[in-house]
């Protein structure tokens, strides 16, 4: 039951990073800017907003599960697949995208 509720969380994390991604790229005419927001903003906020700054930084990020790590792969592979889906659509002569 346990890695049901994982596989629900990529799933979930997967989905929203490519949507918000996809809109982010069409709306700004941008590729691969939502992958960017993700790695230099995205991970570090929830890293530092959720330390115990009474732990050195390597014993807290021992401290995260599996879960945790394939959660956050999940919304970086939906991420960089919305800007993949983004360059193929205008390489596709798609005006719009």
């Amino acid at each position: 039951m346990g890695w049901l509720i994982v596989l629900v969380l990529m799933v979930l994390f997967f989905v929203m990073m490519f949507g918000i991604g996809f809109i982010l790229n069409m709306l700004m005419k941008t590729t691969w800017f939502p992958a960017y927001i993700f790695v230099i903003v995205i991970l570090p906020i929830v890293v530092y907003t959720l330390w115990d700054h009474e732990k050195g930084f390597g014993a807290y990020l021992a401290s995260f599960r599996i879960v945790d790590y394939l959660t956050a792969l999940a919304g970086l592979a939906g991420a960089i697949l919305s800007g993949w889906t983004i360059q193929k659509l205008r390489q596709g002569g798609y005006k719009m995208f």
